[in-house]
């Protein structure tokens, strides 16, 4: 338990934010008085003064008292400004209180909810030069060196891959969600339903997605749109059957303007329990550019453990049969943290991967996303400690590094273990525009399917809007005509109106 007194502000969930980088599900209690001797106390204080916003923190426990105190300059006089002032002063103090107390370094500083590229990118396109950049980065949040250094050279990637990334928002990309797949993984909260349960649901759900592919493409072509990337995820989209995957092509050319223009064409075939060669070779057909096959881990226990019903040789024989029928630029995803699972593990997976040594590699680190079942039941799931998987991310670090593999896409998530990353890592000239496209928000994505969530963006604007269609088959099979309508409605209000009637 950690007892917290705020005195002159009430940022208590900057506070939280702060607090479970240091703790897994810390229990906060914030107080007017102590009320247990036994609990780590923490008082912050802020006082509004002439050159800026003064900022205590004390930090007591078990008879040991340490104090910091830190003084953050005026950005701005108006009340937005003075109050991201005043919560950075709060955030900086407690940060640096609690890695003296704990001495666990957070290597992203204050970051919390921002993706760290994004915001760099931000700051360079607006005029900024890197130097500028980096110190603003440093000094406004604590962004560590080496982290700096890592940001760097994936926005130095992405400008090489999409060398038109700040005005590529005259286009859009294209999401198109399958939301079946052979079992439910018990680290997963996307919307996947297995597929052997919801048979029933199959047919209209694609009868959905058909209609919706149809009218979108209706909407591109009478706006003379320009598609940067299309990318089929779910889900399992090679969990539904190959005639069905062929049909869903065919209405895509012909709906979808101007497809011999679209950057790159991906398919998630990630279950290698899914992948036939008639899936493959309707995906050849249609000129897929990239697929993913996903172990996870190289380890069988673990893939029983997290609900996967592949095998280790599975995954290894369909990736071979992936590229003998020419599909050659092929993703592959490693979890750093499942259950049981430390260093001997993962340079286990990392030694099969270099025997196959694909195009593009995904390092994730696990996320207790909150309607998963193993975050649901995390006794059953014991994970390695905080610096056992810092020690494992270094370790896939360094063996990107040496065989070849350059850094081009990162993102953070909550309740990441060890408040690490994602990192997507590729042979150069094989990195994804999709996911920089996803990850970096510079252009409209159209989500369609189930689960999908459109991020809508009108040219120039630099602004937002989520915009979700139904996660389950059920509700999207009963209300997709209405949903395409209003959508479309919603571009149009978008891209040519100055008002619209936003979704939550």
């Amino acid at each position: 338990m950690i007892q917290v007194k705020c005195e002159g502000h009430s940022f208590e969930r900057e506070i939280g934010l702060i607090l479970a980088l240091f703790y897994e599900d810390p229990e906060i209690a914030y107080v007017q008085e102590w009320n247990n001797p036994d609990d780590i106390r923490l008082v912050l204080t802020i006082s509004e003064q002439s050159d800026g916003v003064h900022a205590r923190g004390e930090l007591l426990s078990n008879g040991q008292k340490m104090t910091y105190s830190y003084v953050r300059p005026f950005v701005g006089r108006d009340e937005k400004a003075m109050r991201k002032t005043a919560k950075q002063a709060v955030s900086y103090t407690l940060l640096m209180l609690m890695e003296k107390f704990t001495g666990i370094e957070q290597g992203w500083g204050i970051l919390t909810g921002i993706r760290p590229t994004k915001l760099l990118h931000q700051l360079l396109s607006s005029g900024k030069s890197r130097e500028e950049a980096h110190e603003l980065l440093i000094r406004d949040y604590m962004v560590r060196p080496y982290k700096l250094e890592l940001l760097q050279r994936i926005v130095d990637r992405q400008l090489l891959v999409v060398p038109d990334l700040y005005q590529i928002d005259r286009e859009l990309s294209v999401y198109i969600g399958i939301p079946f797949c052979p079992t439910k993984c018990a680290y997963c909260t996307f919307p996947a339903y297995a597929i052997r349960s919801h048979t029933a649901s199959v047919n209209p759900f694609l009868e959905g997605l058909h209609y919706e592919i149809e009218k979108t493409g209706e909407w591109l072509k009478r706006h003379d749109m320009r598609i940067t990337s299309i990318y089929f995820g779910g889900g399992t989209p090679t969990s539904i059957t190959a005639d069905d995957l062929d049909r869903l092509f065919v209405t895509l050319h012909q709906s979808f303007p101007n497809m011999d223009q679209v950057r790159e064409l991906t398919v998630e075939a990630g279950r290698p329990d899914t992948i036939t060669p008639e899936k493959l070779s309707v995906m050849k057909r249609w000129n897929v550019d990239r697929i993913s096959i996903n172990p996870q881990s190289f380890t069988q226990e673990t893939l029983h453990a997290i609900g996967r019903h592949h095998t280790v040789e599975e995954t290894i024989e369909k990736y071979h049969l992936a590229m003998e029928m020419g599909l050659t630029n092929i993703n592959m995803d490693l979890i750093i943290g499942l259950p049981n699972e430390g260093l001997a593990e993962l340079e286990h997976s990392l030694e099969a991967v270099e025997k196959l040594m694909p195009a593009s590699l995904t390092v994730h680190t696990l996320s207790f996303k909150r309607a998963s079942e193993m975050t649901q039941n995390k006794e059953r799931y014991k994970v390695a400690s905080r610096e056992e998987i810092r020690q494992m991310m270094d370790l896939a670090s360094r063996w990107t590094a040496q065989h070849g593999y350059l850094p081009y896409y990162l993102y953070r998530q909550k309740n990441i273990l060890g408040n690490l990353e994602n990192v997507g890592y590729a042979l150069q000239g094989q990195e994804s525009i999709y996911n920089i496209m996803i990850m970096e928000e510079v252009q409209t994505i159209l989500g369609l399917g189930c689960g999908a969530v459109s991020k809508l963006m009108a040219p120039g604007s630099g602004k937002l809007t989520r915009w979700p269609n139904p996660k389950d088959p059920k509700t999207y099979n009963e209300t997709y005509k209405q949903l395409v309508e209003e959508k479309l409605r919603d571009l149009d209000q978008i891209y040519f109106g100055s008002t619209f009637a936003s979704r939550s």
